[in-house]
């Protein structure tokens, strides 16, 4: 597909040099927390087990069926106690950090109708509850007690006119939600001065004008999680395998993709749909990029177990 030009530069604080010169070292975090337990490259952290159990007793030998496993799972019985497992999880490393400008960056990544949008704002609300109780040290140099904020992938979407200049506008639009239909370089370069200079303004996705919404979100200096969510996030390829590098943590939440269908099918039906065309765009469409995301999942460090919502 052609996709006509297209800024790539992200407003920041500051001018950034070039994204070659400043693809990020990626950063681990030792830490232990009381929720997980699995080996990272320097230390061990918290697992929860596909058993659902929330603990497991760190000897020896389960240490080493952890080390075996090639991604811990998170697997409960409900979506609310997920979220709260993984906002304490977050908490202990960004509370550890002393650093003005540090974040720390998550990744969170699945297909259509996984429930990413969310977990990312619950896990990011829990963080903020949890902040005032574990980090004393910086509650005097933040202006508000929210450290945790969220960077929706939606934001970085091709504009409804740069789909009408590709070779085939037609099949641009009705495709649109492929990787083909993002400005993956945008992105790369605002993680990347968010990585650098600590702030940066990134847009948002207006849904019902169809189109990005310019500088709409600010994360600053205060924010010290940052949950980056998005259907393409862990992608093994191009700018995509760029982004991924800049994440502290990958995680991958995985349902089913029938169940992750009708949920797509559902929103679609919300937004003024007929039955007949949302069945025909989850074919033609969300089903064959769901199964292009799936199969990124093996390069999480971490798979989240979706559960139905009403449970």
């Amino acid at each position: 597909m052609e996709v006509s030009s297209f800024p790539t530069s992200c407003k920041s604080l500051q001018q950034s040099p070039s994204v070659e010169a400043l693809l990020p070292r990626k950063s681990w975090f030792p830490h232990w927390n009381q929720v997980h337990l699995f080996p990272t490259k320097k230390a061990l952290r918290p697992l929860v087990g596909r058993t659902g159990n929330l603990t497991w007793k760190q000897n020896h030998s389960q240490v080493l069926k952890c080390q075996l496993k090639e991604v811990p799972i998170i697997e409960t019985g409900c979506m609310e106690e997920i979220y709260d497992i993984l906002a304490k999880r977050l908490v202990p490393n960004a509370a550890a950090e002393s650093n003005p400008n540090f974040k720390h960056i998550v990744g969170l990544c699945g297909p259509p109708g996984a429930g990413k949008s969310t977990l990312a704002f619950e896990v990011a609300s829990r963080v903020n509850k949890l902040w005032p109780q574990k980090s004393s040290a910086f509650d005097s140099q933040v202006e508000s007690p929210e450290v945790a904020i969220v960077l929706p992938m939606d934001g970085f979407h091709l504009y409804r006119h740069q789909l009408d200049k590709m070779k085939d506008p037609e099949e641009a639009h009705a495709r649109r939600g492929s990787p083909w239909t993002f400005d993956p370089e945008r992105l790369l370069r605002c993680l990347i001065n968010l990585r650098n200079e600590g702030s940066v303004y990134v847009p948002s996705f207006d849904h019902g004008v169809g189109d990005p919404v310019e500088d709409d979100i600010f994360v600053s200096l205060q924010h010290k999680v940052v949950i980056v969510e998005g259907n393409y996030l862990l992608l093994n390829e191009d700018v995509w395998r760029d982004i991924s590098s800049t994440f502290d943590e990958k995680w991958f939440i995985d349902v089913d993709i029938e169940k992750s269908m009708e949920r797509v099918l559902r929103r679609h039906i919300s937004t003024g749909k007929p039955p007949d065309i949302a069945k025909w765009r989850i074919d033609y469409n969300d089903r064959p990029n769901a199964e292009l995301i799936i199969k990124s999942k093996q390069r999480a460090d971490l798979i989240i177990k979706s559960v139905d919502f009403s449970r």
